[in-house]
């Protein structure tokens, strides 16, 4: 061929590994083992560009190390459970899981055009029955182990979708789906006791030293770690059933500096008071509307209900303190009351100058320039813990300290006056599980009036979800489904129903990676394969799931590995980890004549104007988003240039961590690129028998190499692209012999087949490549061909570069003087009589002559 045909060749070697079952992983005892894995995706239809570069990614590592000598298990699954399935359900008059399995089909002759190195022997969807039945013998046994519980708990539900949601499915206070304002409620919940493992998973992070520094930061700052005092004020004529409210706080160093103290809407105390206050009842309810989600109640503006009620400050009996329900007080966090310091907390500040309180600055800065305190008008003065500042009412008397020396003291003045005790705590709170709709797993467990929850027996899962629904009404179909949900009670055999709960979809991908180990076992895991295969060596997915997910996923391994699920060494399942960035693209768009934005397809904008000649506004490139219709279509980048010279671009134009634009002027580039690869590759059988320069090009090949070699062990994909343009440049530029040239070839094709896998596939056999390329051992790079026989040398006359010569390696310095006083440069700076008063020669590196 004289040119390379993408449409031609690719599918070929797609079939041909199908065929050979090349990608298929095999345990081998014989071989080190690789386990590679991308974050598996939601099967919501269609493949997007960020897809192709997240997954490529991986495929690199994959294919390297499969030609390295390892056993790599590479696999894929789908993350099938979720509220868009139920949305489509709805809207599509379609079951959700005939619109999943539908969507499972499309995307996967999708990935398969793509020429994956992909174990599809292992794939499964988090909805299979399969699956999930293991999921469900996992929570019985974590039910056993005590790692799973039920308490009332405040949420946020969607009165909408008529769901709980997790905090970070909140978004400006409304749901992520519905767009509905979200409220609080207080429900019965499924919980797991992640916080049992608090301590374990934070001290683990220091162990991760293949895990981004940003995100073991983001999970060190959500499971929260903090040492503060606990402590109760007294109650002034409060109601017979309250005298006292606890608090923790952890900054007791500002203790002095207390104005008011505020509790939840949900505390006890708030409850009691609104029985007999009807004002207090409705300001309650209409705090119980927000969500429970920090970030949104931080942004909310600060109200309060001020109870009439008193409280004494501990140091001093005549200090009274007023107490207020505030909306921006959690239950679940601490003990849902704290004491507000306005001077330091700016949350407290808005509220105190609300409210007309006072505000009372414990400390200042250690100089006032451009400072000013809270009593003058200015922000909350909340520096670092670790800065010093003059406590101006300190527990340590007045003095310099930073706020950690402050709070201890504080602390421990405290416990000597038995005012309370230091205590340490954890952001982290348990994981609620809880979700009320259908298309989840069911939890599995009977609700029976005599014997309470009864675990379903292992013999009779999975719990399958009845076919038989409908969407007719808001809500779970489960709770209405009398052939589903009424059951004999497995203990006692009288009527009894199902829990209508399904689990959070955070549960399904918290332990895929264990079960794609033995997909088929019928266990959640094989003790063997688990052995063999854990841990992933290579996790590679979006930085926006580096708190939860991976959080949980850590925490799942602990669990299993308390239930024999997992071997001890795996209770970490991520060895390394990698983020990667973003694919973006410009934004096109059109205004009608209200002003409104029209937004266009890349496809449909040539030259900056429409088919019409419409000129359209041309917004710098973003995130890719459906919405703003700046997304692009795999499908046809494959079909106008190949697969490969969509993977191509994706590694080559910007390190993988960060975000790369895509263009059609790159994408044309990455094309013609390959193209002539193709050419030059070929064209090294035409060069003559013997040339010039063999030495030279088998050096820069071998050179190649290790450049290669170490950029794709570092993950500097964009870095081992570059080095193969300059290493096509230089066999392009090569007089050298037929058979160096072919063996260059050979050699480039070998170090391009993880990122360019079906050109390096169709040049490998051109050449006269054995068997397959993606079968064929990685190229090893000569130590002694990295070093230059020739060395170039500057030469300084008197500090001032003037010349260089070049000579061998491993000439003899009394031999490169001689050539250095002979050289033009020295002989023209000693024609006026000068001599040398010294000669420096640093071997390999310079010359310095001094006259």
């Amino acid at each position: 061929m004289s040119s390379y045909s993408a449409a031609e060749i690719e599918p070929k070697w797609q079939q041909a590994w199908e065929t050979a079952g090349t990608f298929t992983a095999v345990r081998d005892d014989a071989k080190p083992k690789y386990y590679v894995l991308e974050m598996f995706p939601y099967p919501s239809g269609n493949l997007h560009i960020g897809h192709v570069r997240n997954y490529t990614m991986g495929d690199v590592v994959a294919r390297y190390k499969l030609s390295t000598g390892h056993a790599v298990l590479h696999p894929m699954g789908w993350d099938a459970f979720g509220l868009p399935a139920e949305n489509a359900a709805m809207e599509k008059k379609i079951h959700p899981g005939e619109w999943t399995y539908q969507n499972i089909a499309n995307m996967k002759s999708q990935f398969a055009k793509l020429g994956l190195s992909l174990d599809w022997s292992r794939e499964f969807a988090t909805c299979d029955p399969e699956y999930y039945g293991q999921q469900q013998a996992m929570f019985i046994d974590f039910l056993e182990k005590g790692l799973v519980y039920r308490k009332n708990a405040t949420v946020n539900w969607d009165p909408v979708d008529l769901t709980v949601l997790a905090n970070e499915q909140v978004e400006d206070g409304k749901g992520w789906r519905s767009g509905a304002v979200i409220e609080r409620r207080e429900l019965t919940q499924w919980f797991f006791k992640i916080s049992d493992y608090s301590e374990e998973l934070l001290n683990a992070l220091d162990g991760l030293d293949n895990w981004p520094d940003k995100v073991k930061l983001m999970q060190r700052n959500w499971i929260g770690k903090s040492r503060g005092l606990q402590f109760a004020f007294s109650l002034i004529d409060g109601p017979a059933s309250h005298d006292r409210v606890e608090v923790y706080t952890t900054r007791p160093d500002t203790l002095l500096g207390a104005s008011f103290v505020g509790i939840s809407p949900d505390h006890p105390l708030a409850k009691s008071l609104e029985q007999d206050n009807p004002e207090l009842a409705a300001f309650n309810a209409e705090c119980r509307k927000m969500g429970t989600a920090e970030e949104d109640m931080e942004k909310a503006e600060k109200k309060g209900f001020d109870t009439g009620l008193r409280v004494r400050h501990p140091f001093d009996t005549a200090w009274e303190l007023p107490v207020y329900v505030a909306n921006f007080i959690l239950m679940d966090y601490g003990t849902g009351a704290i004491f507000g310091c306005p001077a330091h907390d700016q949350r407290d500040l808005e509220f105190a100058r609300k409210y007309d309180l006072p505000v009372i600055s414990t400390f200042a800065p250690v100089t006032d320039e451009g400072t000013a305190l809270p009593e003058d008008g200015g922000d909350a003065f909340v520096p670092p813990k670790t800065d010093p500042v003059i406590y101006l009412r300190g527990f340590a008397g007045d003095t310099e300290q930073t706020g950690i020396e402050a709070i201890d003291a504080a602390i421990a003045f405290c416990e000597e006056n038995g005012v309370g005790r230091g205590v340490t705590n954890f952001r982290l709170r348990d994981w609620g599980l809880s979700r009320q709709r259908y298309w989840g797993c069911p939890i599995p467990v009977i609700h029976c009036e005599t014997c309470g929850v009864v675990p379903e027996a292992k013999e009779n899962l999975p719990v399958r979800l009845p076919e038989d629904v409908t969407f007719d009404k808001p809500g779970n179909p489960l709770n209405w489904h009398p052939t589903w949900r009424d059951v004999p009670c497995p203990k006692c055999g009288a009527a009894a129903q199902r829990e209508t709960d399904t689990m959070d979809t955070f549960v399904d991908s918290s332990w895929y990676y264990a079960r794609f180990t033995s997909p088929g076992a019928d266990r959640p895991t094989n003790a063997a394969d688990a052995a063999y295969w854990m841990n992933v060596d290579q996790y590679i997915g979006g930085v926006e799931h580096a708190i939860l997910h991976l959080l949980y996923s850590r925490f799942f391994a602990r669990a299993m590995h308390a239930c024999g699920h997992l071997p001890a060494s795996a209770i970490e399942p991520f060895d390394a980890l990698f983020t990667q960035g973003m694919v973006t693209h410009e934004i096109y768009l059109t205004r009608d004549d209200t002003g409104r934005a029209i937004y266009h397809l890349p496809g449909d904008v040539h030259d900056g104007k429409l088919a019409d000649g419409t000129a359209v506004e041309i917004i710098p490139s973003a995130k890719m988003s459906k919405s703003k219709k700046n997304v692009v279509d795999p499908e046809a980048i494959i079909a106008q240039y190949g697969a490969d010279t969509a993977r191509w671009f994706v590694l080559s134009d910007s390190p993988p961590e960060r975000d790369v634009e895509w263009t059609a002027s790159g994408a044309e580039a990455s094309s013609k690129h390959l193209n002539r690869v193709w050419r030059i590759a070929t064209d090294a059988m035409q060069a003559p028998e013997t040339g010039e320069g063999d030495k030279d090009l088998l050096r820069e090949m071998h050179k190649a190499v290790h450049d290669v070699t170490m950029a794709v062990e570092s993950f500097g994909f964009n870095t081992a692209v570059a080095r193969l343009y300059a290493f096509t440049n230089a066999l392009h530029k090569s007089k050298a012999g037929r058979g160096a040239k072919t063996e260059a070839a050979k050699t480039l094709a070998q170090l391009m087949a993880p990122m360019t896998p079906h050109l390096a596939e169709e040049l490998w056999a051109t050449l006269g490549g054995t068997g397959l390329i993606a079968n064929a051992p990685w190229p090893m790079a000569d130590a002694a061909m990295l070093v230059d026989d020739e060395v170039t040398l500057p030469i300084q006359i008197n500090g001032k570069r003037r010349a260089e010569i070049t000579v061998p390696r491993d000439m003899p310095k009394d031999e490169i003087e001689k050539l250095v006083l002979a050289s033009d440069a020295v002989k023209r700076a000693m024609a006026d009589g000068a001599t040398p008063k010294k000669l420096i020669v640093v071997p390999g590196r310079i010359v310095n002559v001094v006259l």
